[in-house]
């Protein structure tokens, strides 16, 4: 799985890939549920860079209230 996702056009080149790498993308995004009672409640995002430095951003919905996220950011540098 780890080799597959390796393989595919690096993400800062320019629409190299868009074509190919849109199917796959939408096949394994996480999808957004929204049911009474049920739901996503958090959503993650974790960015990388080529120098090791990394974003990781959570956002949490508050007391089940779609309207009402809390979001937290850290930033830190991967060691070598």
């Amino acid at each position: 799985f780890t080799t597959f996702f390796s393989q595919l056009p690096d993400p800062a080149i320019e629409d190299q890939g868009k074509d190919y790498i849109r199917p796959i993308l939408n096949k394994y995004a996480a999808v957004c549920v929204r049911c009474p009672g049920y739901g996503t409640r958090t959503n993650t995002v974790v960015l990388i860079d080529s120098e090791g430095q990394v974003t990781f951003t959570e956002r949490n919905m508050i007391n089940a209230d779609v309207n009402q996220w809390q979001t937290s950011t850290y930033e830190f540098k991967l060691h070598t």
